[in-house]
């Protein structure tokens, strides 16, 4: 559990920069984190997006947007993910 929660904590600078309505980015600590770009996998009209990268060492999490709700986030282990 705690690596999901990493996770979720990784990706949540995912969304745009709306700190007017509580909206924004987290900060990083001294600006430093992965901001390494996502592989993004576009679906057709009324489905989620799909982005997907390695955080942490062996893990990979997989993010769909969602425009009417909460995105979905899964992070699971992935021996190719060694950074």
């Amino acid at each position: 559990m705690p690596v999901a929660l990493a996770g979720v904590v990784l990706l949540s600078g995912c969304g745009g920069d709306d700190d007017e309505r509580g909206e924004g980015d987290a900060p990083v600590a001294n600006l430093h984190g992965d901001d390494t770009p996502a592989q993004v996998f576009n679906m057709p009209d009324g489905f989620g997006n799909l982005a997907t990268k390695c955080v942490g060492h062996g893990f990979r999490a997989y993010v769909t947007t969602n425009a009417s709700g909460p995105s979905n986030v899964q992070v699971v282990p992935d021996s190719m993910c060694t950074g």
